[in-house]
Parts: structure tokens; C-alpha cells; sequence
């Protein structure tokens, strides 16, 4: 057709599913931050809403392939059950067993067992429905029914609900006011701005192997209008333009060709000078509705392609050297002859280790094993269990700041350098894993043999697998936007600086995450910005302050 005539592999406005075709705009990487969010969160409803054609379907997909390893998906697109029908579906996408006619507390009790199970596996469970405008009140309060289950921790089901924008209204509904007060996180999905549309077609044209312009400023202008930023109007009439183009000998598209390809896509209800009868309006709604679903798995595979390029990848983080710390004078004072009554006398050669043994004791810290006969590097070890190293020089406060247990590189009298692993740290009581096992001495005498230089384990992003240090784009960047939604909800010193903050680009809220915490404020995602983050989340690690 007209892909060799303008210069593409392939159809850039394909309606076949592709994720090399993803565009992540911002209101996509909110509605994805918002998912990532919830899912971590505490359980109960997320609730995300746009128009028909924004994408939520997309964003629903996106998520699905980005959700952490530890949750697990049960997917309903056809909401239009009864109670048990919906139940059943549930047991058959979570792969519960049951009978095909058990009545609803059998089916119940199953989902109940089933995610009690998951709880005391480390799993988590969440339920996705799209289409949700579509559910029932009846149906909708027997979901409600299904978040009782906890533990004094956490709910233990996570429901999703995608809809268009009357499922807000549904949900206001009295007799729903109880699962309307469950809802933990709410967006509404609009269409991309103007501003977005030209990236969004050089993206798809780019990949499709094409770098130029195609389409002028009128064309684009006019393809806004005609689509009102609706992904899926956006491709289908993008395709009938360059189909018509091709047709007329034309290598660029104009405002003239968008509008006869709106009109064909629209149907003739649209064309000017008609009057619009019941019958015509309905024949363009059709045709709509064909377009939309013709279109629907370009849609679904929308988001994995396009990144802005505003983090650095995680190679880049952990060498940096500008994600600093503003260090602050030492909020401790020891007691006089408090070392002497907790402590024993440091002792080079009896207290300190080889690197070697150093980097196995960390390890056992972190509950990992390490053969260095097997992985001789340490630190390509530690990104293969979901670690990472940070060598630096600093002071103690330096270590107090990152409240990692650490390994010291110490200097013997001779220049010879040997190893301490500090666990833990309080006031000048300091505890070493030794030969022995845990020692308690004085911070001040091993100081003495200390000149600043020391390393720790951290723990890595979940985007960072199988030792890889180049992940996609889009897991870095949904996984520093949900926490960014916590960081500000914990953080922000008022509900407006809340809205704020989750309005700006990822760049720019590292960098008000930065600010807060006394960071080099760069907006550079690096090792030092991750190890206060996990601190400020209450992420479950050994701390050199004591416990996890």
C-alpha cells in the first residue's frame, strides 16, 4: 500500500497489536503511577475513568505487564454478570477450583481461602475489571463484600475498576456509599493535549522506520480538532490520511487530507451541509463504535515504546558522583563511660576482616548467600539477587544518612588495609560481625583505623532483573512514579503542594523529592536518592540504626 510510497517498513497507524507502538503521555504515566500506587498500598478499589478512545484499556495492559512479581492478576472484560456469574469468573481467572453451579458463599469461601493462601505465600491479589459502568449495584456490593478480608496489616484484595465516566456516578450512589469509602485512588483519564499530538505521530512514524515529517502544522492542527485527542480516532483517521495521500500522489499530509479522511471515518452524518436525521446519527455512532474496536489493539499496545529520557538508567545512577548529601552536624553525644560498661576494646587483627570475608558477612546481613568462588565479583553478584553496591568516602554521618550496615576499609600500622562490617550503630556503641560473631566496641576506637573510605548493599529497584542494567524505560519510570505519589502524600506540607507535585514531570519531582530530603538536588535517579527513598517507604531492609 502506502508504506514503501512514503518511506515506512511498516504501517505506522496499524490496527494490528504491537508494543513497539506505545506512547506514554503524561496523563498515562498518572493513571499508571496511580495503579502502581494503589497496588502497593493497603488494598481496597482504585477507580480510573476517561472517555471511550483515552485509553484505559491501554493503561490496564500496560500495568498488567509492569505489576510487580509478586502480584497476581485476575482480569474480567465482560462485566454484564449476575453476582455468582462474576464470582465464577473470578475463581476461573485466579485458577480456583470450583463447581460450575456452586451457589455464592461456596464461591466465596473459595476467593477467601484462596487469598488467605496468597497472604502467607508474600502474594498479592488484584481484581481488574473494565467496563465497570457496567456492573450492578448488587453485583458492585458483593465486590465490596470480597474487601473484608484482612489481616491487622492489610486488606487482602485489590480491586480495579475501569470505566467510563458514569461509573462515577454509579458509585455515588447511596446505597454504595460504604465501597465509595473504600476507594483508595481515583483518575480520570483525559484525552492527550495538543501539544502531545505531534510526538505522539513521530513516535509511531519513527518506528515504523520513517524519521522525516509527514504531516504539516494545518494537518495536525486540524487532526486535533477531528479527533479531540482520542488515541484511537487519532489512528484511524492518521491511516486514511496517508492511504488518500498515497492515492493522490502526495508525499505530505495537509489539512485537506485529514478532513476528507475525518469525513470518511465519521461517516456522512458529519459532512457539512447535511441535517443529521435519528437514522444518520445512529449509522455515525456505528461507525465509530466499528473504528473504535478495529483500533482497540493498537490502543492496548500504546505505552511501552515512547520515553521522555528525563532518568538516567541505573548504571549512570550508581556511579554518579553529584548525588550528594548536604551532611549536618551529628545529633549524638556518647555518654561519658558508656563505651566502657557496652563495649570491648577494638582489636585490628581480632575484629577485622579480608574483603572476602567482608562481602560474605554483608551478604548474610541481607539474608543472601555468596560463594565468591562462584561470582568472584561481588558486586555482579549482588544485582543477580536484587542488590546493589555504593562505594564511597564520607564520615560517619555519611553512614548514618544511609542507614546501611557498611563495610569500613581500615588501614593497619603498616598501610595494609583490612575490614570491618558494621551492623548496627547507636550512639558510639558500634556491633561488627566478626570471626566470632557479633562484637560490640567503640565507635571512636575503630575510627582511628578508619579514614573514610566504605561500601553497602542496597537494595535495587524492581525494574532492575536477572542482573540487568538497562531496563525499559517505562519500569523506571512507573516505578518512580508511584512512589513519588507517596513521597508527596508524606512529605508535601499541604494539599496543594500534593497537586503539585504529582502534576510534575518525573524529572522534576526526583528533584523536589531531593530538595525536601537534604540531596544534591539534580534530578538524577541515583543510588543515594533510592537508599532515602526505601528509608522515607519503611522498605523492609537491615538498617544500621537497628532491626529492619
Amino acid at each position: 500500500m502506502y508504506y514503501d510510497f512514503f518511506g515506512f517498513r511498516e504501517p505506522p497507524f496499524s490496527i494490528a497489536p504491537d508494543p513497539r507502538y506505545l506512547y506514554l503521555s503524561v496523563r498515562h504515566k498518572e493513571a499508571l503511577a496511580h495503579l502502581m500506587y494503589g497496588v502497593e498500598g493497603q488494598g481496597g478499589f482504585i477507580v480510573i475513568t476517561g472517555e471511550v478512545g483515552t485509553g484505559k484499556t491501554t493503561v490496564c495492559r500496560c500495568f498488567i505487564e509492569n505489576a510487580p512479581e509478586y502480584v497476581d492478576i485476575a482480569l474480567i472484560l465482560n462485566p454484564r454478570l449476575s453476582a455468582r456469574e462474576l464470582l465464577s469468573a473470578i475463581c476461573d481467572e485466579l485458577a480456583i477450583a470450583h463447581e460450575p453451579e456452586a451457589s455464592i458463599k461456596i464461591l466465596v469461601d473459595a476467593i477467601n481461602r484462596d487469598l488467605l493462601k496468597a497472604h502467607a505465600e508474600g502474594r498479592h491479589k488484584v481484581l481488574i475489571i473494565d467496563e465497570a459502568q457496567n456492573l450492578s449495584a448488587e453485583v458492585l456490593e458483593q465486590l465490596r463484600l470480597l474487601t473484608n478480608l484482612e489481616t491487622a496489616e492489610k486488606k487482602l484484595l485489590q480491586i480495579v475498576l475501569l470505566g467510563q465516566p458514569e461509573l462515577q456516578s454509579v458509585l455515588a450512589l447511596p446505597e454504595l456509599r460504604q465501597l465509595n469509602q473504600r476507594v483508595t485512588a481515583r483518575y480520570h483519564l483525559d484525552a492527550i493535549d495538543r501539544s502531545e499530538l505531534p510526538a505522539y505521530l513521530q513516535c509511531r512514524m519513527s518506528v515504523a522506520g520513517l524519521r522525516g515529517e509527514v504531516f504539516t502544522s494545518g494537518a495536525i492542527r486540524y487532526l486535533y480538532r477531528a479527533s479531540k485527542g482520542l488515541p484511537r480516532l487519532i489512528n484511524l483517521i492518521a491511516d486514511r490520511a496517508l492511504l488518500g495521500a498515497y492515492s493522490e500522489g502526495d508525499h505530505q499530509i495537509t489539512g485537506r487530507h485529514i478532513r476528507q479522511a475525518a469525513k470518511e471515518v465519521r461517516g456522512k452524518a458529519d459532512l457539512p451541509g447535511k441535517k443529521s436525521s435519528a437514522r444518520s446519527g445512529m449509522a455515525g455512532q456505528l461507525v465509530l463504535l466499528t473504528a473504535s474496536i478495529l483500533v482497540a489493539v493498537v490502543g492496548t499496545l500504546w505505552l511501552l515504546e515512547r520515553h521522555d529520557g528525563s532518568l538516567l538508567s541505573l548504571t549512570q545512577a550508581v556511579e554518579s558522583q553529584t548525588d550528594g548529601v548536604v551532611e549536618r552536624k551529628p545529633e549524638w553525644e556518647p555518654e561519658p563511660g558508656a563505651a566502657e560498661h557496652s563495649t570491648v576494646p577494638f582489636n585490628l587483627e581480632r575484629h577485622s576482616l579480608s574483603l572476602v570475608q567482608a562481602f560474605e558477612a554483608l551478604f548474610d546481613i541481607w539474608g543472601k548467600n555468596y560463594d565468591p568462588a562462584l561470582a568472584p565479583v561481588a558486586c555482579d553478584h549482588a544485582l543477580e539477587v536484587g542488590l546493589a553496591c555504593l562505594e564511597q568516602r564520607g564520615s560517619r554521618r555519611s553512614l548514618a544518612f544511609l542507614d546501611r550496615p557498611a563495610i569500613l576499609m581500615l588501614r593497619g600500622d603498616g598501610g595494609e588495609p583490612r575490614y570491618a562490617v558494621i551492623r548496627s550503630l547507636e550512639g558510639d556503641r558500634a556491633i561488627l560481625e566478626t570471626r566470632t560473631g557479633d562484637t560490640a566496641v567503640s565507635f571512636r576506637e575503630l575510627e582511628t583505623w578508619w579514614f573514610g573510605n566504605f561500601r553497602v548493599l542496597w537494595q535495587a529497584p524492581g525494574y532492575v532483573q536477572d542482573g540487568e542494567l538497562y531496563p525499559d524505560t517505562v519500569d523506571q519510570e512507573l516505578w518512580v512514579g508511584a512512589r513519588m505519589m507517596q513521597l508527596a502524600e508524606r512529605l508535601a506540607s499541604s494539599g496543594d503542594e500534593v497537586a503539585r507535585v504529582k502534576a510534575l514531570d518525573t524529572e522534576q519531582q526526583v528533584q523536589w523529592y531531593q530538595q525536601k530530603r537534604g540531596l544534591t538536588v539534580d534530578g538524577i535517579l541515583g543510588a543515594r536518592t533510592i537508599i532515602q527513598i526505601n528509608n522515607d517507604l519503611l522498605t523492609d531492609v537491615p538498617k544500621l540504626s537497628g532491626g529492619k
